[in-house]
């Protein structure tokens, strides 16, 4: 990954205005790639004097709460009082963090919409974002945007800029964006990145019990429900599909981020190409999918279920019941393999 020198001190020269009021903005649902992004980047800004605000539209999951600086972020959805969308209509410069389109942001983006003023700059990682941004640092190939951000402080400030708290939330996003270093796009350029983080001072065993080691006993029971009950195979066993509905995960007293790495579950069959997660909400299903090797379902989000993502994670949405939406899989995936797109899939190195 290679960051334009003329893009950089584009931003510099933004940032050494004074004083200026800053939103930071994350996508519905965020990981611990848009959080620990969000609050490394919200620390350096801090850092510079700048005034700001971190905002996500709905809850983050709670294996993230002991994050640095966490308790700091605006919870849209529960933000009674208003403070997100003061500190959006006010705001000079509005960074969108790891998503590629304001509609990822949902219940957030038309309050992101109405500011036509404030300067926009996306850092983001994932395929074809949306035009309409003052400045785009857009990298598909990067593992994670915790990695883009990385790159840009070290680009800017140093890599020496990069504190304890900050080098804690950003190693968060490059392991989980990488489920812990063993997917694709792990290049020499990010383990340099996470040495200096441990030359910070992380204590990574630390980090990876705080995120994958901090589940609730109703989450360690869903899970068996459903790869037990719910997970069904098709393609001759090289196609997955599980689904809940909310009664299934009041069952089990299901908290946002409890189905984290459901989907990925399947990919652990040996010849196992693709995966998809339907999670049930009160307005629509939500759409999970994986895969391995050359098999894309950002191809498939976007024909089947106007969603995108990366290549090997990707995802969408349904409007329809969840006995329709599995059907509509189901003949999606066989026209996706008649196609050809579903042909041997390659281990990933």
């Amino acid at each position: 990954m290679k960051l334009s020198t003329e893009q950089v001190d584009r931003l510099r020269g933004v940032l050494e205005r004074p004083g200026q009021r800053v939103v930071i903005v994350s996508h519905t649902n965020p990981d611990g790639d848009a959080v620990g992004s969000s609050l490394a980047w919200a620390e350096v800004l801090r850092g510079m004097g700048h005034s700001v605000v971190c905002a996500v539209p709905n809850k983050y999951p709670y294996f993230l709460d002991w994050m640095p600086g966490i308790d700091e972020v605006v919870i849209f959805k529960n933000d009674t009082e208003g403070r997100a969308a003061r500190a959006v209509a006010e705001a000079d410069m509005i960074f969108c963090l790891d998503f590629n389109s304001l509609s990822r942001l949902e219940i957030l983006s038309d309050t992101i919409a109405a500011n036509t003023t404030a300067l926009r700059v996306l850092i983001d990682h994932h395929l074809s974002p949306d035009e309409g941004f003052d400045l785009a640092f857009s990298y598909p190939g990067a593992s994670s945007t915790c990695y883009i951000v990385y790159r840009l402080i070290e680009a800017l400030f140093g890599a020496e800029a990069i504190t304890l708290p900050m080098a804690e939330v950003l190693y968060v996003g490059m392991m989980t964006d990488t489920g812990n270093f063993a997917f694709s796009s792990l290049t020499p350029g990010l383990f340099r990145a996470v040495a200096v983080l441990v030359e910070r001072g992380i204590h990574v065993p630390t980090l990876y019990n705080n995120v994958y080691n901090a589940y609730t006993e109703g989450r360690a029971r869903l899970f068996g429900y459903a790869i037990n009950r719910k997970m069904q195979l098709i393609e001759d066993g090289t196609v997955a599909y599980m689904s809940l509905m909310e009664n299934e995960m009041r069952r089990f007293r299901f908290q946002q981020g409890d189905s984290e790495g459901f989907v990925n579950y399947a990919l652990t069959i040996k010849k196992m190409k693709m995966s998809a997660m339907f999670l049930a909400h009160r307005k629509f299903i939500r759409v999970s999918l994986r895969s391995r090797g050359d098999v894309d379902v950002n191809l498939f989000a976007r024909r089947y279920f106007d969603g995108g993502g990366h290549k090997n994670a990707a995802g969408g949405k349904s409007f329809v019941s969840m006995e329709e939406t599995i059907a509509h899989y189901i003949r999606s995936v066989r026209e996706f393999a008649e196609e050809g797109y579903l042909g041997d899939a390659k281990s990933e190195k």
